[in-house]
């Protein structure tokens, strides 16, 4: 039985999970595996599917049974992720491997990847490694995979969700009904159509693709930035506009959404330039990185109406503080960090999770198209060598 091989404690009165073999030790070959989550509550408990919390640990507790790894894996799921006297920072100079997830991150910035001297591989469990330093990892020898793929539908649909509600002013509309209000005429003063206007994805790749598809059905004009040009025969099918650079691309789009890594090139690229750039009236969507945004030119651009809405599920820091300037300027449509964890792409990336650790485990090679630094180079095309974790100070 799992209770007879398995430990479990709760430390730091945190709800902190300490999964161990009961007689294994660090000297016979076992590795610590630090898995920060977020906490899930109430719901996590009753519900086994939301894999991505602490409380089911992206199912790595059974998987480890299965596989009869009880004696070369030792499981520290937490999400005490901040400062130093947090689980994770005490955790990481034993930790072999890091398991972290862009809705909570643990930022493994310089710092802490000095103090992680036995740390061979970070896992993303979702898509958007951003939150490890990348040159760090590089000359230390990490290995930095993510489930790519394993989410792109999820985010590629909140896209769509959250340019219908900016354009068609559905969160006042919504709140009016939750108020008892009913001023038909407040709600239409900023209410249109999506038909016929100009959208535009910086990035096209695996989801900026998929919202291009399937914003195709609205009968928009579609245009579309990216450092690689898609094939002319999917260009000529859903009928987009190349650009050459961002800046051509905000000056033509009545909606921007944002859908690229961030990196040290894509770092604040909406600064208060490229927002003035941007047509009077616009509205913008980046579920991609919080930081890809200039926070305080996107709070003055909002407020002088020159940029008419906001939306998106990314913030930096994550989480968000509770004063964070984005949870009150007005005409917003921000959500927590979710809409790459649906139930549905929690069981794809914790089963990515599972056969990343195992093909490490066992010295087999990853998928080509999950490894993001591998043997001290940036081996994804989607990222550059550098550091985007600076700034995120106590959020950790």
């Amino acid at each position: 039985m799992l209770s007879k091989i398995i430990k479990k404690s709760f430390l730091n009165n945190k709800n902190s999970l300490l999964l161990s073999a009961r007689y294994a030790s660090t000297n016979n070959g076992q590795h610590t595996v630090l898995v920060v989550l977020y906490e899930g509550g109430e719901a996590g408990k009753k519900n086994k599917k939301i894999l991505g919390c602490v409380e089911n640990a992206l199912g790595l507790p059974e998987w480890i049974k299965a596989n009869k790894l009880e004696d070369r894996l030792k499981l520290v799921v937490t999400s005490d992720k901040q400062g130093e006297n947090s689980l994770a920072e005490k955790t990481l100079p034993e930790a072999s491997v890091v398991i972290s997830q862009p809705f909570w991150p643990c930022y493994l910035d310089q710092t802490r990847i000095d103090k992680a001297k036995k740390l061979k591989l970070a896992i993303t469990a979702g898509v958007g490694s951003d939150h490890v330093n990348l040159e760090a990892a590089c000359k230390q020898g990490i290995t930095v995979a993510e489930v790519s793929g394993s989410n792109v539908v999820s985010v590629a649909e909140h896209v769509v969700m959250q340019i219908l509600a900016l354009v068609r002013n559905f969160i006042p509309a919504y709140k009016q009904v939750v108020n008892g209000e009913w001023d038909i005429a407040r709600i239409a003063d900023k209410a249109y159509d999506l038909e016929n206007k100009h959208v535009g994805t910086v990035a096209a790749g695996r989801i900026g693709l998929r919202v291009l598809q399937r914003l195709k059905p609205f009968n928009v004009h579609l245009h579309y930035y990216d450092k690689f040009r898609l094939d002319k025969s999917i260009e000529k099918d859903l009928n987009v506009t190349y650009h050459s650079n961002v800046e051509s691309l905000v000056k033509a789009c009545d909606v921007v959404t944002i859908n690229c890594p961030l990196h040290p090139e894509t770092e604040h690229m909406f600064n208060k330039k490229m927002l003035s750039l941007m047509k009077k009236g616009s509205y913008i969507v980046n579920t991609a990185r919080g930081k890809i945004m200039d926070r305080d030119a996107l709070v003055d651009a909002i407020k002088s109406n020159h940029i008419e809405g906001y939306a998106g599920d990314v913030w930096y820091p994550q989480p968000a503080a509770k004063d964070h300037p984005w949870r009150s300027m007005p005409r917003h449509a921000m959500t927590p960090h979710y809409s790459g964890t649906t139930l549905d792409a929690q069981a794809r990336y914790a089963t990515g999770v599972q056969e990343i650790l195992g093909n490490w485990l066992n010295d087999r090679p990853q998928r080509e198209e999950y490894l993001i630094v591998d043997k001290g180079k940036v081996v994804s095309r989607a990222y550059t060598e550098g550091d985007a974790t600076k700034g995120h100070s106590t959020n950790k």
